[in-house]
């Protein structure tokens, strides 16, 4: 299984960045012995248009120009379903071993995601209530895939 994180934001240079990169990167060096094909990063460009609606109109348009046919579609979100690690590791566990191509994690701008992508959502996941800015959100996801398949590896990175 591919798995894609579509982020709405870059990342800049800086501890963020090199953060994110090496979960992406542990995950990538045990992902691979699990069944998962690839973990990869696609910064969409925040929109510049005047209204809310039309920025996730415009940010939903270049979200969905990435994800293929037949792909699951977790959004994050704070009203979504919160997980603990274990449970988060189990419901990727379960899309690999039911041979999804792709898992695509969308990282929604400012404004949120529009009604129509959330529409073809598999699963919303939160971490917590709280609003987190798009750069914490992408490394606490890549954190959480990183660690999801150490728990699916019995690798001991998760002792709780």
């Amino acid at each position: 299984m591919r798995l894609v994180v579509i982020a709405v934001g870059r990342l800049k240079q800086g501890p963020e960045r090199d953060l994110a990169e090496r979960y992406r990167e542990r995950f990538d060096d045990l992902g691979r012995k699990l069944g998962f094909r690839s973990l990869e990063i696609r910064e969409i460009p925040e929109s510049r248009a005047r209204d809310a609606l039309a920025r996730m109109a415009e940010e939903a348009a270049a979200i969905s120009a990435l994800i293929p046919e037949k792909s699951a579609v977790v959004t994050l979100d704070e009203r979504g379903q919160n997980m603990d690690s274990t449970g988060f590791a189990r419901t990727l566990g379960r899309l690999r071993d039911q041979s999804v191509a792709n898992t695509i994690f969308i990282i929604g701008g400012a404004d949120g995601l529009s009604p129509d992508l959330r529409r073809r959502e598999t699963l919303n996941v939160a971490f917590g209530a709280a609003t987190w800015p798009h750069q914490m959100v992408r490394v606490m996801l890549l954190e959480q895939l990183y660690r999801a398949a150490t728990i699916l590896a019995g690798h001991p990175y998760h002792r709780a």
